[in-house]
């Protein structure tokens, strides 16, 4: 409902609720198209989960939540806004990813498949050949297969390139490969070791086990995105991404603004008019209000259960967060010192377990237990980006998943960044002894500094299957629409997910545009609203 007593703020095109890196997107492409735009930012700064700044000692730089970005460098949602006209350029670590055994063995992916396939042919006489040809499997669907999963639901344009590509036997390969374990792929791929732990330490940059369902796709998407392209990071850090999509969005005329936390979004006879910020001032939408915010925070909290189908509202209460995440950064006065050397030249390193030790750390996060040997996955910045820190120094940084939850208490924190130290240490001794500063970011604080990580998950909502595609976030259509009228959701909680490449705030920024448009808009609407009918009825 709209207060009628309330103070006017201002009006839009559209209000976008969120300067997360969904939110910059959407804005953009709004402003593309003429659109008069206004973002709504409850923070001081814009970029959400991307961003940058010295926070472990001076002259040192963090990433503050996202780093290595194959899928942004890949998408063609970023690509399409060319934002290296507005200061993005990207670097490369010498060597993409290193997993390093508990053995002390390192499987080690490079941009040169044959530096890679001479890597995997060190566990099992034939796996080098094995990589190559998944290799050239991946650059045959490879286009085709990123435009099918970063497009709205249904993928039309992207699923037929494939279907006529690979013909009904090949597509219905690649179909099994979508939902196969990467337990499993990894053991049909490959005869030794090194294979299976690379694509299963991919999979586990998700909250699923290498047991579990769709696992194989993710570890499969990753390491091969690796290979083709690299696991780049923007020159200058993270924050680079955020401040060109700002440059450029304001470059259009759109506007953001600061330390504005939407608490209501404003509807009408069903539709969407405008919102209110906390402090009661109104601000009005002339044709959309987008939403880069988690899809329980737009749904329960901005709009409201009495506004929504109570079939939505009870699907909800079924929705998943992905894991909970402890973050650290490591200002060090000299590189890691791992016994492998292979490890030392790797932007990323992922380390603490085997394929089995993964599947225990799987099993004790899904009990809620907190790991007692924490999987790591470790960015070594400087040595993708010299300009992280001094030189002769590296600016690290590690991650581990923890179970979902909203609350942790300081010393259960304070004992797992030790045990992830620990970790760190074995692989490299006399870790600890380089560290001149460092920065604890639990749960709590990666929500405290970007709201939408609600309880420290990075994902907006698990990647499992039952909450993909068209169950994303709740089962339905799968797209930005939703029940009400004019209001989209344009974050990671909408398909295709988690991930900086945009797709959900373009998808939802094409929904707008769709609605709006004169000769089609009756007909859209009409159409979303009869499929969202019937299926919350």
């Amino acid at each position: 409902m709209i207060p009628s007593d309330a103070e006017s703020a201002g009006s839009a095109d559209a209000l976008v609720v969120g300067a997360g890196h969904n939110g910059l997107v959407a804005a953009n492409l709004l402003a593309d198209a003429g659109w008069d735009v206004t973002v709504l930012e409850a923070t001081g700064a814009p970029g959400g989960a991307v961003r940058s700044a010295e926070v472990t000692a001076p002259g040192y730089l963090s990433d503050l939540y996202s780093s290595f970005y194959p899928l942004g460098y890949a998408s063609p949602v970023l690509r399409g806004l060319d934002l290296d006209r507005y200061g993005l350029s990207w670097r490369h670590a010498p060597d993409v990813l290193a997993h390093l055994l508990p053995d002390g063995r390192a499987a080690v992916l490079n941009r040169d498949p044959e530096v890679t396939a001479a890597s995997m042919e060190a566990f099992a006489p034939g796996d080098g050949e094995r990589w190559l040809h998944a290799y050239r499997d991946w650059t045959e669907v490879a286009e085709p297969m990123l435009d099918t999963i970063l497009a709205p639901f249904p993928p039309v344009r992207g699923g037929l390139t494939l279907l006529r590509r690979l013909r009904v036997s090949g597509a219905l390969r690649l179909a099994r490969r979508l939902v196969v374990p990467i337990r499993k792929l990894g053991a049909e791929l490959f005869d030794g070791e090194g294979g299976p732990v690379l694509l299963a330490g991919c999979a586990l940059h998700t909250d699923l086990s290498p047991e579990e369902a769709g696992s194989g796709v993710y570890g499969w998407l990753l390491a091969m995105l690796g290979q083709q392209v690299g696991w780049p990071v923007p020159d200058g850090g993270a924050q680079k991404i955020t401040d060109a999509l700002v440059a450029r969005l304001t470059e259009r005329g759109g506007r953001i603004l600061y330390g504005a936390p939407v608490d209501r979004v404003l509807t009408a006879r069903g539709r969407a008019m405008g919102v209110r910020t906390v402090g009661g001032a109104l601000w009005r939408a002339r044709r959309a209000v987008l939403a880069d915010v988690p899809a329980p925070a737009l749904y329960l909290d901005l709009v409201g259960a009495a506004a929504l189908p109570p079939r939505l509202v009870e699907d909800l209460a079924h929705f998943r967060w992905d894991g909970s995440t402890l973050k650290v950064d490591w200002a060090l006065s000299a590189p890691v010192p791992w016994t492998n050397r292979a490890v030392a030249t790797a932007g990323t390193v992922h380390l603490g377990a085997d394929l089995d030790g993964l599947t225990t750390y799987s099993a004790e996060l899904a009990r809620h237990e907190l790991p007692r040997r924490p999987f790591l996955l470790v960015g070594q910045m400087t040595v993708a980006d010299p300009s992280h820190s001094p030189p002769g120094t590296e600016s690290l940084w590690s991650y581990t998943h923890l179970p979902f939850r909203r609350h942790w208490r300081a010393e259960e924190i304070t004992a797992h960044v030790d045990r992830m130290e620990q970790v760190l240490e074995e692989a490299a001794p006399g870790f600890r002894d380089l560290i001149v500063g460092r920065h604890v970011a639990g749960p709590a604080d990666l929500e405290k500094g970007d709201p939408s990580l609600v309880g420290g998950a990075l994902g907006g909502g698990t990647a499992a299957a039952y909450q993909q595609l068209f169950l994303r976030p709740i089962p339905g259509l799968g797209r930005a629409d939703t029940p009400v009228d004019r209001l989209y959701l344009a974050s990671a909680s909408a398909h295709p997910g988690g991930g900086v490449h945009g797709a959900p705030g373009a998808n939802a920024a094409r929904a707008a545009l769709a609605r709006d448009r004169a000769l089609t808009g009756g007909l859209y609407a009409a159409g979303i609203g009869a499929a969202h009918r019937a299926i919350y009825r």
